[in-house]
């Protein structure tokens, strides 16, 4: 049997290395047929004329450059109609190289999902990889070939819009959550008609951008950026992503779209990265605008130099590159370097043999229409939603309720629920296609439930005259329900807030609604952190809804009335105020750090605010209690070749069935470098019935102990370590230390 198995193994092996070398057979071939304005056409991107998630640029001779083949790729061309339509015309060019179409399939395609950020509070590996797959198998059944994303930019700074883009602050869950986006997106392999390329995006280091405004600088330490931020890259390349973004900010002074050290020395050197990078919108023409080019012909000598394989949107190759190769500046070696790129991903998605093979409109009706999808929706965004705060058991509510209402801004909102970067399909009623919180509620509560609505106020302004209205209703029930939050373009590019309190009037109203004496569950739908003292302070039930999708309305009743128990857990930390900001659970210590978060003087505090955040990273309730026992260690002692299993018992106190995530920190005591107070090296989702106790355990590695020292040199040094197992961040439940020998 293992014999065959061996045999059966080098016949795959020898087919897929056949394969290749058929592929780069045949783009050897290909790109001794191409003239250099063919060859610079394939790194040239244009978008359609039609907005789909973001800004258009009208080109009326757009569809003769197709035919003469001076477009390699599009984006924001949908539907399997209209990419057919624009790849006949590239079916019309001298060479008939097919076009590649990119979209922004963010979160889902027509079935939208949470916002990234969201899904990221799920702590859910598999949920994440499926929201991804199905967001594949729609989009590529509408003739989409290529998804900007995952964004895997670890965000500090909540402040900046993009944060709902990402997975949060943390390294460890950033670069977990970026593995399983890419597989998600990918499939099995390239080619297949539900794969569609992943694009790690914005490398790098996007999310340090200077007071957490979009498009702005990024100064960090080269080690910071190899052990912050660039792992989840690293992570993606793993998963096998095919193709790369570069950012918008200039790091460290360079813009990163003009940045060899990151695209030439790490990702195409150090990294061997074999896919291709595309510039962000118009960012290789931004350069100028930087200050680092001169005119667009300087900058497209920058990026080419620099490893920016295809121009988004900013003609900079279009116009430039072949007047740059013939006067010598440019070697027509990298030129062919970039073309072979883009080509061998056109050959691995089957388009040379069948450039119509993703456009076909029976199986984009198929596809955009199973109902599967919108049960993965409605699962994902459950498991998505974060229960802040519980007090007295107010929530789950009863379904013998004579009276509830609803009252806020976000109640009877439909295509908000999708959040920022959904996708616009022109066809889809949204009005119907998404599930409003007052739909979810009503399809939840029995014919004996009465249901109030007021809306209150608006989520921006100052006006107050829908209070009176608002106190009248709430008075009449058994409970109210307010929803509020930020609208759902008040998260996103170019989204950036100086101001993360509440919007508008709406606490005034939370406190009108309050002093009602009525029982008050607030829901908070945002696409950030968003500071709401008052509100935490006083309202006994808090629940954090993000923007969840398709599904918002029916996933957040079925955890309102328990249906669902939440299992959510903080990706990011929210901050009690701006002036914490940038605020993350895994800082260095100082030379005089506080001793408590009350302590002043002469210690790195505040005078006027306490150092501890409202809600730490990791945090979130549930309707059952955990309890954390027998913390066991296999060894208290380790070299850089061993390991040390950590085991303990997690048990169900409560009287419902629930999800408990479990967070693993190591701390470094003395390190050659400060390390800091607490980092997340592992966790585990575990799901106990009431009553139910379960051993947990995790491997303590080498890799775990490793650093960069400040020569950049991963290592794990010797000496004490402490080992953590928490809730959260900041309510660790079991300690121990233990040693790494030298």
């Amino acid at each position: 049997m293992k014999k065959i198995t061996a045999i059966a193994l080098l016949m795959i092996s020898l087919l897929a290395s056949a394969q290749q070398e058929t592929i780069d057979q045949r783009i050897n071939s290909l790109i001794k047929k191409m003239t250099l304005e063919e060859k610079i056409g394939q790194l040239n991107q244009y978008t359609g004329d039609n907005q789909a998630t973001g800004p258009i640029t009208i080109n009326p001779n757009k569809q003769n450059e197709i035919k003469q083949g001076l477009i390699g790729s599009m984006l924001n061309i949908i539907g399997a109609k209209y990419t057919r339509q624009y790849q006949e015309l590239a079916m019309q060019s001298r060479l008939k190289i097919p076009l590649l179409f990119g979209q922004d399939v963010i979160h889902g395609y027509k079935t939208t999902f949470p916002i990234p950020l969201a899904e990221a509070a799920s702590w859910d590996l598999e949920a994440i990889e499926l929201a991804a797959r199905v967001a594949a198998t729609e989009s590529a059944a509408s003739g989409i070939h290529w998804t900007f994303a995952p964004m895997v930019d670890i965000g500090r700074d909540p402040r900046w819009g993009r944060v709902m883009e990402g997975a949060g602050e943390d390294t460890y869950l950033g670069s977990k959550i970026a593995y399983a986006r890419v597989k998600g997106f990918q499939g099995n392999k390239l080619g297949d008609l539900n794969s569609v390329l992943a694009c790690v995006k914005h490398f790098a280091a996007y999310g340090a951008v200077t007071g957490g405004r979009d498009y702005n600088s990024v100064d960090m330490s080269e080690r910071m950026l190899w052990e912050t931020y660039l792992p989840p890259f690293k992570a993606a390349l793993d998963a096998g992503a095919a193709t790369f973004m570069n950012s918008f900010n200039d790091l460290n002074g360079i813009p990163a779209t003009g940045n060899a050290h990151l695209q030439r020395d790490i990702l195409k050197g150090k990294w061997n990265f074999q896919g291709f990078v595309v510039s962000d919108w118009g960012s290789i023409g931004e350069m100028v605008a930087h200050g680092y080019s001169k005119d667009l012909k300087a900058a497209a000598y920058s990026a080419i130099t620099a490893g920016s394989d295809m121009d988004m949107e900013s003609n900079a190759y279009r116009y430039n590159l072949a007047e740059l190769v013939k006067e010598g500046k440019v070697s027509v070696d990298l030129i062919d370097d970039a073309v072979k790129r883009i080509l061998r991903k056109k050959f691995e998605l089957g388009l040379f043999d069948d450039p119509y093979r993703y456009s076909d409109g029976k199986r984009e009706t198929k596809e955009l229409n199973n109902p599967e999808n919108r049960k993965a929706a409605l699962d994902v965004a459950k498991k998505s939603i974060v229960l802040l705060k519980n007090q007295n058991e107010t929530l789950p509510l009863s379904k013998n309720l004579k009276t509830i209402a609803f009252i806020g801004p976000m109640v009877k909102e439909y295509k908000a629920n999708m959040g920022f970067w959904a996708v616009d399909l022109p066809e889809v009623n949204y009005d119907k296609w998404v599930v409003s919180q007052w739909d979810g509620l009503q399809n939840k509560v029995g014919k004996n439930t009465k249901l109030l609505y007021a809306k209150g106020c608006e989520v921006t302004g100052d006006n107050k005259d829908g209070f009176a209205e608002a106190v009248a209703t709430a008075k009449q029930a058994d409970v109210v329900i307010l929803s509020i939050g930020e609208r759902h373009d008040m998260s996103g590019e170019a989204k950036s807030r100086s101001d993360l309190h509440l919007p508008g009037v709406q606490e005034d109203l939370v406190k009108a609604i309050q002093a009602t004496g009525k029982p008050v569950v607030v829901l908070v739908n945002a696409g950030r952190p968003l500071i709401f003292n008052w509100t935490a302070d006083n309202v006994p039930a808090i629940v954090y809804t993000w923007w969840l999708g398709t599904e918002a309305g029916n996933a957040i009743a079925d955890v309102l009335f328990g249906d669902y128990n939440p299992s959510g857990k903080l990706p990011m930390t929210f901050p009690r105020e701006i002036g914490q900001i940038p605020i993350y659970y895994n800082h260095f210590s100082t030379g005089r750090p506080a001793p408590n978060e009350d302590a002043k003087g002469y210690v790195s505090s505040y005078i006027d605010l306490k150092n501890s955040p409202k809600f730490p990273f990791g945090y979130g309730l549930s309707y059952t209690k955990f309890d954390y026992s027998n913390l066991k260690l296999s060894s208290l002692k380790m070299k850089n070749t061993e390991t040390i299993k950590v085991s303990f018992q997690l048990s169900n106190v409560g009287k419902v069935t629930g999800e408990e995530v479990v967070q693993l920190y190591l701390q470094d005591k003395f390190g050659s470098v400060v390390r800091p107070v607490l980092e997340l090296k592992d966790f585990q989702k575990v799901k106990l019935n009431a009553g139910e106790s379960k051993t947990i355990e995790f491997t303590i590695d080498k890799e775990k102990l490793s650093f960069y020292n400040d020569k950049l040199e991963w290592k794990a040094e010797p000496g004490d370590f402490e080992v953590m197992i928490g809730a959260s961040s900041a309510d660790i439940k079991l300690k121990s230390d233990f040693e790494l020998a030298d």
